[in-house]
Parts: C-alpha cells; sequence; structure tokens
C-alpha cells in the first residue's frame, strides 16, 4: 500500500530575456508539471507564442499531413541527430510535399479516366448483341431510329402490322432492340413500343462498333490501372523511404511546438515571466540545478507551501513498484486517487488476480492466455498494450493455482471422484479426490475442489471472501480518514462498521451456541456499533446497513460465472467426444468434425474466459471494495518535457 508521490509546489520567476532557456530547460528535465495562468488582477497576462510558433505549427501540420496519407504508424524506432534532422528538414518536407502531391493528382486524374471509361463500358455493352457501327445511329433526314430495350418479346410481324419501311436489330436475351423506320410511322411504331415496357438508350456520341469500342476501353483501363499502381508503388517506395526521418521530424517539431506555445499557459509583464507548478518533492532539487544552470542563476525558484485546501487540487503521479505499477491501468481506469489518498494498485494487485482465477480456475485456460499474453507483450511494443498483458500473466498465474486447487483442465477433472452414481474418473490415473470435512448443505468439503458438487459450499466460501476484502477496504478507509479528520472521525465512520461486524458474529454464536450471556453482549456491540455509525455518518449510516450483506452476497458471482464457464467447456467436451466415439475404428468425417467443435469451443470459451472474469473481478474491485474507501478524482501529474523514442540530442 502506497500514497501518491509527494509533490512540491514551486514558482519561476525571471527577467524576459531568459524565458527561453527557462522553457528549455523545464521542457529538457520533463519534471514540472505546469499550472496554467488564469488572468485576474495582478497586472500579469497571457503571453503571446514565441516567434517560431507559427513555422512550426505549419511544418507539423505538413509533416503529420504527409504521415497519415502515407499510412506511417510508430514503430520500432530507429535513433537519429537532432541536427541531422533538422539540417535536411525544409528541403525534404518540400521535396516530400511536391512529389506527393504531384502524384497524388496524377492518380486522381487517373481515378477520373478509370471512371469514365468505366460510364462508357455501361453504354456499349447494351449494344454489344447488336454490334452495330454506331455511326449509323444518326444523320437521317426521313428515318426515326429507336434505341432501347422492351420488357416483353418483339418480332418483325408487330413493326410489319404498322409499315414496310423498317429495319430491326432485336436481342432476345437482352431485349435490346434497334430499329429503323420512316419518320411518319414512327408514331404509331413508338406506341407500339411503348406498349412493350421500352425504355430508351442513349445512344454513344463516338463511332465504332461496340465490340471494336469495348475491347479499346479494356485495354485502356488496364493501360490506366498500371498507371495508378506504379504511383502507388512509387508512394510505398516514399514511405519506405522516408518513414525514419517523418517519424523523427514530427517528434522535434513537436517539442519545438510545446516549447513554442508555453507562453500561452503562464504570466508575464512587460519584462517578466511567472511559471507555477508541480514537481515529485524528490525531483525537486534537479528543477532547481537545471534551471539555474540554463539561466546562470537568474531566475528566482522557489517552493511554495500547500494549503490543506489546495490539497484536493495536487496533480498525482504514483508511486508504486514495477511489479505493481500495471495495475495503475486499472485504477485510472476507474479514477487516479487524490493527493490525499492511499493508492489501492498494491492492494488491487492480490485481490484483482485473485477473483480472477477464483472465478476462472483452470490449468488449460491459464496456459492459453498466459502463453498468448507473452506472445503479444513480445510482439507489440506500445507502452499501452505492456501494462495491459502484464496483467492478464498476473490473472493467469491465479488461474493456474486455482486450477490445481480446483483440479480442472479445460473442463476436465483431473482427480476421480466417487458420486451417488459411481466413479467419475479423473485425467491424472491414481489421483483421487479426498474428503476433508462437510460443507454446507449436506455437502462434503474435498481436495480438490469439484466445484459442480459443493455449490452451496462455495457460495459460502465466496461470501466469506468478500466480507474479508469488503472489512480491508474499512481499515483503507479508516487509514485514510485518520491521517486528515483524526482517529476519532476514523473509529466512527469506518471503525463503527468492524464493530458492529463483531457484535453479529459474537450474538450469533451465542445464539447458535445455546448461550444467552453471550448472545446480549453480542447485541450490545451491535447496538454500540450502530450508535457509532449513527454519529459518523449521520442518519445514512444505518440506512446503508443492509448494503453490508448485499455487497457480501456480490462476491458469490465468483462461483456463479465460474460453474458456466466449466458447464461450456463440459458441453464441448462431451459433443467432441461422443462424435469422436460414435466410431472411433478409423478417422472419418465426425472425427475431423470432433476436433473442429473441439476447437472452436474451447477457442469460443477462451474468449468468453477473458471477458466474464475480467469483468465480474473489475466490478468487485471497483463497486463492492472501492465503496468501503475510496473516492478517487485525482488529477493526472502531466510533466512539461517530451520522452524522445526517434532522435535524440
Amino acid at each position: 500500500m502506497s500514497r501518491p508521490k509527494e509533490m512540491t509546489r514551486a514558482v519561476i520567476v525571471g527577467h524576459k530575456s531568459i524565458l527561453n532557456n527557462t522553457i528549455d530547460s523545464l521542457h529538457e528535465t520533463n519534471l514540472f508539471h505546469i499550472e496554467d495562468f488564469v488572468e485576474d488582477e495582478s497586472g500579469f497576462k497571457i503571453s503571446k507564442p514565441l516567434k517560431n510558433a507559427e513555422e512550426v505549427s505549419k511544418k507539423l501540420v505538413k509533416i503529420r499531413s504527409i504521415a497519415n496519407y502515407l499510412g506511417i504508424v510508430k514503430k520500432e524506432p530507429v535513433v537519429q541527430k537532432t541536427d541531422s534532422v533538422l539540417r535536411d528538414l525544409d528541403s525534404k518536407l518540400d521535396e516530400l510535399d511536391r512529389t506527393i502531391a504531384t502524384k497524388t493528382e496524377a492518380i486522381a486524374q487517373l481515378d477520373n479516366e478509370l471512371k469514365d471509361l468505366d460510364s462508357q463500358k455501361k453504354e456499349i455493352l447494351p449494344y454489344l448483341s447488336i454490334n452495330l457501327d454506331f455511326d449509323y445511329y444518326r444523320g437521317y433526314d426521313s428515318l426515326k431510329v429507336f434505341a432501347g430495350t422492351v420488357k416483353g418479346s418483339l418480332d418483325e410481324s408487330q413493326i410489319s402490322s404498322i409499315t414496310k419501311a423498317y429495319e430491326m436489330y432485336f436481342d432476345s436475351q437482352s431485349k435490346s432492340v434497334v430499329l429503323f423506320v420512316a419518320k411518319n410511322d414512327a408514331d404509331r411504331v413508338y406506341e407500339l413500343l411503348q406498349g412493350l415496357g421500352f425504355r430508351d438508350l442513349r445512344v454513344p456520341e463516338r463511332g465504332g462498333v461496340p465490340s471494336d469500342l469495348l475491347r479499346f476501353i479494356e485495354q485502356k483501363e488496364v493501360e490506366v490501372t498500371k498507371k495508378i499502381e506504379s504511383l502507388k508503388v512509387d508512394l510505398e517506395s516514399l514511405k519506405v523511404k522516408y518513414s525514419d526521418f517523418i517519424l523523427s521530424s514530427d517528434e522535434i517539431l513537436s517539442i519545438e511546438s510545446q516549447k513554442a506555445e508555453l507562453p500561452l499557459r503562464i504570466a508575464t509583464s512587460a519584462n517578466a515571466f511567472i511559471i507555477e507548478g508541480w514537481t515529485p518533492t524528490e525531483n525537486y532539487d534537479k528543477v532547481v540545478s537545471a534551471v539555474n544552470s540554463a539561466t546562470n542563476g537568474k531566475a528566482y525558484v522557489t517552493s511554495l507551501e500547500i494549503d490543506e485546501e489546495e490539497e484536493d487540487h495536487v496533480p498525482v503521479e504514483y508511486n508504486n513498484s514495477k511489479i505493481a505499477a500495471p495495475m495503475q491501468q486499472i485504477m485510472d481506469l476507474y479514477s487516479r486517487p487524490k493527493y490525499t489518498e492511499l493508492d489501492p494498485s498494491s492492494v488491487i494487485l492480490f485481490t484483482f488476480p485473485l477473483m480472477y482465477g477464483l472465478i476462472l480456475g483452470d490449468i488449460g485456460y491459464a496456459l492459453i492466455l498466459g502463453l498468448m499474453a507473452l506472445a503479444i507483450r513480445k510482439a507489440v511494443k506500445s507502452d499501452a498494450v505492456k501494462p495491459l498483458m502484464d496483467i492478464l500473466i498476473y490473472c493467469q498465474i491465479s488461474t493456474f493455482i486455482f486450477g490445481i486447487i480446483y483440479g480442472e483442465f479445460l473442463g476436465f477433472p483431473l482427480a476421480s471422484l466417487q458420486t451417488e452414481h459411481g466413479l467419475v474418473p479423473g485425467l491424472i490415473p491414481g489421483w483421487n479426490t479426498i474428503i476433508l470435512f462437510n460443507g454446507l448443505g449436506g455437502e462434503e468439503f474435498m481436495f480438490p475442489i469439484h466445484r459442480t458438487h459443493m455449490v452451496m459450499t462455495m457460495i459460502g466460501v465466496t461470501v466469506v471472501i468478500g466480507l474479508l476484502q469488503l472489512n480491508l477496504g474499512y481499515l483503507l478507509g479508516f487509514a485514510n480518514i485518520s491521517r486528515h479528520h483524526g482517529i476519532k472521525h476514523a473509529v466512527l465512520e469506518k471503525g463503527s462498521w468492524l464493530i458492529i461486524q463483531l457484535g453479529a458474529i459474537v450474538a450469533a454464536i451465542g445464539y447458535l451456541g445455546g448461550n444467552s450471556g453471550l448472545t446480549y453482549i453480542g447485541a450490545g456491540i451491535l447496538v454500540l456499533g450502530i450508535v457509532m455509525l449513527t454519529i459518523g455518518e449521520g442518519i445514512k449510516g444505518p440506512i446503508e446497513l443492509p448494503s453490508l450483506m448485499g455487497n457480501a452476497l456480490s462476491y458469490s458471482r465468483i462461483i456463479a460465472v465460474g460453474l458456466s464457464s466449466i458447464y461450456i467447456a463440459s458441453t464441448v467436451n462431451d459433443i467432441a467426444f461422443k462424435m469422436i466415439w460414435a466410431d472411433h475404428s478409423k478417422i472419418n468425417f465426425l472425427a475431423v468434425a470432433a476436433i473442429i467443435v473441439f476447437i472452436l469451443g474451447h477457442g469460443l470459451n477462451t474468449v468468453l474466459s477473458i471477458i466474464a472474469p475480467g469483468l465480474h473481478a473489475l466490478r468487485l474491485q471497483y463497486v463492492e471494495f472501492f465503496g468501503k474507501f475510496y473516492e478517487g478524482g485525482g488529477r493526472k501529474y502531466n510533466p512539461f518535457g517530451y520522452i524522445r523514442k526517434y532522435t535524440e540530442e
């Protein structure tokens, strides 16, 4: 259990002539959390950005636009010298911008050409079966040309009943028709065509036979497509060639942008500046030394007292060991602790994997998920993924241990069990379940624990585990309150809950043991606890008393969710093995199907084994456990600086 790092509030004052050096030193140390200045009646104002801010900003926008267009993502860093990158920045940036713009424009033009060719092809296709030169469709004084499609069938007798002066081309499959008729008969022919659902088709303006035109267009499409692919290959080669340069330039410009825009966050007058902020107390001397060194001692740096009222606004930096640090991800998902609170990261380092392992508790799934987490951790270098995989590994260690205690492997029992219906064999020959003592509801407590045969007992065990964690929460709350409000408040607000539970236990023991004296003593302690709680928390305290039992019963989800996982795994095993044993004399379709069912079924249950135990274990921490002591809402310590990956000075 730790508290956040002790923080020191500091103020840096100096003449504007040393502002740039001060900014550089603070950025370099990456230890000073700067508070944004809010203008007041003091006469100090927010300053303007440094002179290079606009230029840096334009370059940064340009480099990020290029990176986005080329699809450059963060990768294993290739560290480059800052001077070298800056020397070539302008020329390479212009060259990249110009080259990409040229190729992008060319691709856009070719795409438009491709769309135009596609439109031309769609115009020609309906005429393909007729294959008549398009020049024949126009230029007549005495003829009317109908070109289109009909819904029904069309034969020459229908046209000849109207006029003998015609020529018709009709494709019965596509229903395309081209009809030349004398203009005098055009109206009557048109009425006939309308009755057949005639629909006009646009006649391409160019001349030529449809089949020849289609061949030409398709050839043209191939040529244009090749040009587009060639340009994309060029862009891909640009991506390969310049990705290191773009990533390092982005980093350098981001750093310069941060520095250039800092004056927008600090107080300045005509000649002076004031920078206020926070640093971990252990690093205060480093900050002072860096600023003095950069300004030749011309800046005034001093620490300030922290009022009690300000404590809630102090930025919070975790103070955990490397092992507990991944659990900070879980804390940040909920809420960072306040500066004045205990940080429960090191507690949930044990309780979260404990709940997860209690729920899943299977050696097979622990090995699968553990190896998967190790592989992802090694393959993905992301700072966000690594701690999540560490947490998953912690959970699988717990799952493996409880897998041994439960004697389960992918839903199979490892030890044999004698039941009313006979012997249930286990996977490990010779390992027999041992009966230890009687459990709840007439059940027997055994090792390994067969959860499906000890439901009532396991519900009782999980409720007891819940009560232990809830009381740990009250103890942590006691520590929090006693530190800030004194022992009296801590005893009344949190200690009273412990006294109430002690009274209930003593009274229950007295009642069940037939000892009326002990029962009265327990009842007296219980009443005392309720009175203390009422004094400490007001009427709200006694009203919330039933919630304690509700919180404890909530831990029974450990056995409920665990059983659902077992039954899914057992069902998959039963289906797969019944299919295999239907005819095990040879490998046939059923055997292959059984293997597929086994793999897919356990694959699905593996995914569920991350989600369900993870969510329910989280809920037990966030809702039941944190509700007893944790408030949260702390501000993240965000020092002014940059952690370089792709460049070095």
